[in-house]
């Protein structure tokens, strides 16, 4: 077989082939159509918040994780929202526990901005209650809010 009749039987094969399979997805569209679209999960949700030290102030990145756990909840019945402040154990108690309540509180009105669909909430600061562990050490990560949204299926 010459070159230029073997380059046109390929050519000729690769079209039929593009054109097979480009045909195809018509139909593959049509069947995705079909598909009924699964419920969305509405099961609980839990998101940890981490401040600044000594801030209340929701950052940045906080305010994004808390738009994402509203969009998540959008489409669920509420049922209840738990949003529990926490300082480290520096300064003093009584401070560090207006400290976690103005977390709790920013966490909320931040979840409220964030379109979070209507729900309870519980707000509670736990101040520096659990910030040193039994050695005498300062715990870890406890500039933080922790937020449980309870969910159900509307």
């Amino acid at each position: 077989m010459s070159t230029n009749r073997r380059t046109a039987s390929v050519v000729i094969v690769l079209g039929l082939g593009l054109a097979l399979g480009l045909g195809g997805c018509g139909t593959i569209g049509r069947a995705r159509d079909r598909i009924v679209k699964a419920s969305p999960r509405c099961t609980d949700q839990t998101v940890q918040i981490y401040f600044e030290p000594e801030s209340a102030e929701v950052t940045k990145e906080g305010r994004a994780v808390l738009a994402a756990a509203a969009a998540q909840a959008r489409p669920c019945r509420v049922t209840r929202v738990d949003v529990l402040g926490l300082s480290d154990s520096t300064g003093a108690a009584d401070a560090n526990l207006d400290l976690s309540k103005r977390r709790a509180q920013s966490v909320t009105a931040a979840l409220t901005a964030a379109g979070l669909p209507a729900g309870e909430f519980m707000v509670a600061g736990a101040g520096q209650a659990g910030a040193v562990t039994t050695d005498g050490k300062a715990a870890p990560l406890r500039r933080r809010a922790d937020v449980v949204l309870h969910l159900s299926p509307s």
